[in-house]
């Protein structure tokens, strides 16, 4: 395990979020297995051009570094290529920025092809402009004529990497379209299908994956629909689709997003975006709030702010308040509103509760019909069955009377069976 040494600098922060930055950013450091050996902070009006921090300051975590026997110094701030060449140089020893560490978390936790390609494009696109800080030893030039044969081993070097990892950028981002594409058929399919869509958003390790299991773990008999869940930022890199039908309630698809953290870099909301746009595309958000964190409510602003960027803050909203069991509270579930709700994600008695809540935030899209619905078209009628909340079934002489709540959408396409709206 790595010993690493934090430094922060504070431009803008408050110091009670200044100190919530640098609790989190030791989180990532441990995320990372590593080991987090000290810390060093400073305010700042701006940065410094070439070291990010001052002459002094350098001096400072050279020397710290050095005692502490820190294999590694990490910045809970986006250094630019020269800051990273030049800090490197003057420490003498490994340095990594916050973007670095979460694309290396990011990197290790991915699972799906598409994932793994997700994150590797966001790196490559990171490491491209950093390449000289990585090579440093191999600077050297030699030669005027600007071919390749006349340059240094330094530039050569460089330029073969580069060119290599602008191939293999090309090559990823053509796989990850091609993935895209079969993810947007499937997204259009479910569109189709006029099941409403919910999706569960939040900030890293409020418990997203743990209420999708609460409730697989009720309506979804094969175990092996649950997804991973531990107690780590961004367990979860892979957006999970599951479909859940309380047999007393109307079916929804459900889908699990990764989560979100305060300067989740760019590179990573872009490359992600695919994904993310299960979220764009919800009917229904259920913002999912760690309530035993003093801090939720700057988590809440952040997620605010990411759904803005993917363009879902228009979505309707239902913030669940979770790990109520973690601030002395009993384990059932709240409601307040039609909007809030909380619960601990690990009492079964908390999911009627939620359920209805989503219900009442779906409602708007369904309406009681009655139909009649011909033998020949049983498909119909096991469609019904299984997507709608079936009140009464009747077999006459001419059909399948069937009395039910069901969507607009689907009122719509099965406007030929549709006797009226009760």
């Amino acid at each position: 395990m790595e010993r690493a040494l934090i430094v922060g600098v504070n431009l803008e922060k408050s110091q009670n979020e200044f100190a919530l930055a640098m609790e989190e950013m030791a989180s990532l450091a441990e995320a990372c297995e590593m080991e987090v050996v000290g810390r060093i902070e400073q305010n700042m009006e701006c940065v410094n051009t070439a070291t990010y921090i001052g002459s002094g300051k350098v001096q400072e975590v050279r020397d710290m570094a050095r005692a502490l026997e820190a294999d590694i110094v990490v910045f809970d701030n986006g250094l630019s290529p020269i800051q990273l060449r030049n800090l490197q140089k003057e420490l003498d020893t490994p340095v990594m920025d916050r973007t670095t560490l979460i694309l290396e978390i990011f990197s290790a936790r991915a699972r799906t092809k598409e994932a793994k390609l997700q994150v590797e494009v966001a790196r490559l696109q990171y490491m491209l402009p950093r390449l000289v800080g990585l090579h440093d030893a191999l600077s050297r030039q030699g030669g005027t004529s600007g071919s390749m044969s006349s340059r240094g081993l330094g530039e050569k070097k460089l330029e073969l990497d580069r060119r290599r990892l602008e191939r293999r950028l090309t090559n990823m981002r053509k796989e990850l379209d091609a993935i895209s594409g079969e993810r947007q058929t499937q997204r259009k399919k479910r569109a189709d299908s006029g099941i409403p869509r919910v999706a569960l958003v939040g900030y890293t390790n409020a418990g997203k994956s743990t209420i999708m299991n609460m409730l697989l773990s009720e309506y979804v008999e094969d175990t092996e629909k649950q997804v991973f869940v531990k107690d780590m930022l961004f367990a979860t890199l892979d957006t999970t689709v599951r479909k859940i039908a309380p047999p007393d309630k109307n079916a929804f698809l459900l889908s699990d997003t990764v989560g979100f953290i305060s300067n989740l870099p760019h590179g990573l909301v872009k490359a992600f975006r695919s994904t993310l746009e299960e979220v764009r595309e919800a009917d229904l958000l259920l913002q999912v709030i760690d309530y035993s964190d003093e801090n939720y409510r700057e988590h809440m602003k952040v997620t605010e702010e990411t759904l803005q960027e993917l363009g879902a803050q228009s979505i309707p909203v239902i913030y669940v308040f979770n790990k109520i069991d973690l601030c002395g509270r009993e384990h059932f579930a709240t409601v307040q509103g039609e909007d809030k709700i909380y619960l601990s994600a690990k009492s079964p008695d908390c999911i009627d509760a939620l359920l209805t809540l989503i219900s009442k935030k779906l409602a708007g899209g369904y309406r009681d019909c009655e139909l009649l619905i011909p033998y020949k078209r049983g498909d119909v009628v096991s469609y019904f069955n299984e997507n709608a909340v079936v009140f009464n079934t009747d077999y006459r002489d001419n059909g399948v009377y069937m009395k039910a709540n069901i969507s607009v959408k689907d009122a719509g396409k099965y406007a030929a069976f549709v006797l009226g709206e009760m």
